[in-house]
């Protein structure tokens, strides 16, 4: 077993990455090694860390921007030599076929992201009340 195993974690978002870092802990398993974690917040960086060598394993965010996880995974199983296979973090299930289109090995569903609202948190929203129809004037449509 080697030493340590090296994964890279990208996201837009520090807290994702740090969430990844805690989850995945230095030890995921006994019959692992211990990991080391690369952070990338940008896809240039991520494009360089694999092109110096050395990443075992990458963990990518479905919902970065500017550029998503998936559409970066596509990108790296088309130009990477030997690229390391990668898990896709989505945002929603219904994503999976993007999952499959960029060839990620595996995808997971987070449970909530940043920016969403929970579905308390939906049906507040819509309880906001459009002004009434005024006689005389038409609808938008």
């Amino acid at each position: 077993m080697q030493a340590t195993a090296t994964v890279l974690v990208y996201s837009d978002d520090a807290n994702t990455r740090e969430q990844v870092r805690l989850a995945t802990g230095r030890r995921p398993a006994p019959d692992v090694p211990l990991v080391e974690f690369v952070e990338c917040a940008t896809p240039a960086a991520v494009l360089t860390e694999l092109d110096r060598g050395g990443i075992d394993v990458c963990v990518l965010d479905g919902e970065a921007v500017p550029m998503g996880g998936m559409g970066l995974c596509r990108q790296i199983k088309d130009e990477v030599f030997n690229a390391p296979p990668v898990l896709l973090l989505m945002g929603r299930p219904q994503d999976a076929w993007l999952a499959t289109w960029s060839r990620a090995e595996a995808a997971v569903t987070l449970p909530h992201r940043r920016g969403r609202l929970p579905p308390a948190g939906r049906r507040g929203r819509r309880t906001v009340r459009r002004p009434a129809h005024r006689a005389g004037q038409q609808r938008g449509r």
